[in-house]
């Protein structure tokens, strides 16, 4: 599954993904030779402390990160955070909580991307367009083989932010034949 949705309303939908079955089976899986290491070997009780804490340092290294996107119509901004359990070992304080703020009216589009995944083959991401040309992804890994549950998303962000509704607009407006005296009338708007 790519993002679970958390909350989704008229004004706020919050989006959570957490490391998937793959990272924890990573993690099960190098930290158990860790600990096989240190149980049948001979050596001082130093180099079984290094064995385990070699491999379950490895093992956190490779865990996704927990990442949430929320995206708030009444504040006007979409709020991207991550958490990384390595970064938070490694450095010992909030280095592993990262935050980046964007506007909503800066995305113009919500596309679902193929990237290459080393040694997995294709994974896909939902990325977010701004007008200023920079290109964003919702979340910091691909999920693999699920495109429908990336494309569901993306349609779930861009009905969300009602994306279709702005480009439908703006089509009519450009090709109208009219002087345009009540497209800027906001009386007519409410």
């Amino acid at each position: 599954m790519y993002m679970l949705v958390e909350t989704h309303s008229n004004s706020v939908l919050h989006l959570k993904r957490s490391p998937g079955i793959r990272s924890w089976s990573l993690l099960v899986g190098i930290s158990s030779v860790g600990l096989a290491a240190a149980y049948y070997s001979e050596d001082s009780i130093g180099w079984k402390l290094f064995y385990i804490a070699g491999c379950l340092f490895v093992a956190v290294q490779n865990l996704e990160d927990w990442e949430e996107a929320v995206f708030e119509k009444d504040v006007g901004k979409l709020f991207l955070e991550t958490f990384s359990l390595y970064k938070k070992l490694l450095t010992l304080s909030r280095a592993g909580h990262e935050r980046v703020v964007f506007p909503l009216d800066e995305i113009r589009a919500v596309n679902v991307q193929e990237e290459k995944v080393r040694y997995f083959g294709k994974g896909y991401v939902v990325v977010l367009r701004f007008v200023t040309g920079l290109s964003h992804p919702l979340t910091q890994n691909a999920v693999m083989g699920c495109r429908s549950d990336v494309e569901a998303m993306a349609k779930l962000i861009t009905t969300f932010l009602e994306l279709n509704r702005v480009s439908n607009h703006r089509d009519p407006e450009s090709s109208s034949d009219t002087d345009g005296s009540d497209v800027n009338d906001p009386g007519g708007q409410h």
